[in-house]
């Protein structure tokens, strides 16, 4: 994983954490365990960093949420 990459996976967990009223490390926890950063985040850095976060945010909880799991 490139330091761009994993910057923007950083920033995404703290922005997921300050949304939801959660700590980071229960946010990575819930991503890591969902697949999300390895399966969505990662693989579509390229598209999604071009995005705006609370859209990434939402897509994330949406990832989430459809495999079980809430933030």
């Amino acid at each position: 994983m490139s330091k761009d990459v994993a910057e923007f996976v950083i920033y995404i967990i703290n922005e997921t954490a300050n949304i939801r009223g959660k700590s980071t490390s229960q946010v990575y926890k819930i991503l890591e365990e969902t697949g999300c950063i390895k399966n969505y985040l990662v693989p579509l850095y390229d598209i999604l960093h071009t995005m705006g976060s609370e859209g990434v945010v939402d897509d994330v909880i949406e990832y989430v949420e459809a495999r079980g799991k809430t933030l």
